[in-house]
């Protein structure tokens, strides 16, 4: 009799826990989220206090479900997140309608927390780079390294790379015909040639190519890295470069190659082929990868590009990183600003495009056990950011969906990845 109580009673404080039982859930969608960009840090602190996440691709522009966890719930109340508490069966009929056939989404689960790191000089004001502004706003913590943490195997320890707005080809980002009398290019270089000597070098070319190889080891044993601007285009021609000079004599002291074209190794780009090499050391370009310069009669007020909307079910890996609260995107310049089609390698799948001037602008692709994404343009919220320009508030921006895609990938390493299906 005794017995029976006992589990009559255990069944009683079960019902009433399942009952009570609740789900937070953080919609993503246009009109439903706040703070679309602070609600990436959220999520990444439930991660940090291992709590599970399912990311709900394509639900409500990809939104959030983790358990009713109250520190975390406070966490959106002080940032300002939308977020909304609902029971277990609306959680479940949530879940019923992703699962639907018919529905173009999935369930992704998000597991631990990626530690994140930026390859950047230290003298670099944050303002300098979309992705530190990022995380800096959602309050995603991160660590910058340098030539010395990745020349001394440092980037095992991290599971997330962003590459600064570098270049990897020494040429101090074709800079050299308006700024070479410029206290910050001429410190610059005298920085850049310290290091190199430091480590060995003779050359800033040298000491770049083995940082390029680095974090190419860094791909290839499993890493996600993730680059924008003139560090997408530079960090592959660097590689094609592989013992050959490029560099003029004002950028390293001795002519460039004069066979320097022919001399170039497409195999071991990332995402590129076929290109030709800018080698006038006035012309501010490296190459004609990038299409700023054929782009340029195209209206700033017309300048968008469009995400592609891949099956959430079957291509899980491109539907995270282009989950937002819309698929077209404002266009934006910079050093780099999108990629010619034309020298894209067949493998690279083009997430992000702008077909009027037929440039991809958002593409990703797999190397080794890793993966790369590279994303084109300066600053999201910027249209023409130039040297000496004031930095963007990203509190002006809370929704800013250019700056959704950054997150996007910053969050991609959590993720259980789930096979391809065929």
């Amino acid at each position: 009799m005794k017995l029976r109580l006992l589990v009559g009673c255990w069944l009683c404080v079960l019902l009433g826990t399942n009952a009570q039982a609740s789900k937070l859930f953080i919609p993503m969608d246009a009109d439903g989220q706040a703070q679309h960009l602070k609600a990436y840090g959220v999520a990444y602190a439930a991660l940090k206090a291992n709590v599970s996440i399912d990311w709900l691709l394509n639900y409500k522009g990809g939104s959030f479900g983790m358990d009713d966890v109250e520190s975390i719930v406070r966490l959106c109340k002080l940032r300002g997140v939308t977020y909304e508490i609902i029971s277990d069966a609306q959680y479940l009929g949530i879940i019923n309608d992703i699962a639907n056939p018919d529905f173009n989404g999935d369930i992704i689960k998000l597991e631990k927390a990626p530690k994140v790191a930026i390859y950047t000089p230290a003298n670099k004001e944050p303002w300098d780079d979309a992705v530190t502004m990022a995380l800096t706003y959602a309050e995603i913590p991160f660590e910058k390294v340098y030539d010395d943490e990745v020349l001394d195997d440092a980037l095992h320890k991290y599971d997330w790379l962003h590459l600064h707005h570098e270049d990897f080809t020494a040429q101090y980002g074709k800079f050299y015909s308006q700024f070479r009398f410029a206290e910050w290019y001429q410190r610059d270089q005298k920085t850049a040639e310290a290091s190199a000597a430091k480590h060995g070098f003779k050359k800033v070319s040298q000491l770049k190519l083995a940082i390029a190889k680095k974090i190419r080891d860094f791909v290839t044993g499993g890493g996600y890295l993730f680059a924008m601007c003139s560090a997408t285009d530079s960090y592959d021609i660097a590689l094609a470069a592989e013992g050959t000079d490029i560099c003029s004599e004002m950028f390293d002291g001795d002519p460039q190659d004069p066979n320097a074209q022919q001399k170039l190794d497409f195999t071991k780009c990332f995402a590129f082929k076929d290109f030709t090499l800018v080698n006038n050391p006035l012309h501010y370009e490296y190459s004609n990868i990038d299409n700023t310069e054929f782009r340029m009669g195209l209206n700033a007020k017309l300048d968008y590009f469009n995400l592609f909307t891949f099956s959430a079910k079957f291509d899980p890996v491109p539907a995270m990183l282009t989950q937002n609260h819309t698929t077209t995107i404002k266009g934006f310049m910079g050093q780099t600003t999108a990629f010619r089609k034309e020298v894209l390698k067949s493998s690279v799948l083009v997430m992000g495009e702008c077909k009027s001037v037929n440039e991809a602008r958002y593409i990703h692709g797999e190397y080794g056990k890793g993966t790369w994404t590279f994303y084109g343009g300066h600053d999201p919220e910027d249209y023409q950011h130039l040297v000496g320009d004031p930095k963007t508030e990203l509190s002006l921006h809370p929704n800013s969906p250019g700056y959704r895609l950054i997150l996007n990938n910053v969050l991609f390493p959590a993720a259980k990845k789930k096979p391809r299906k065929t």
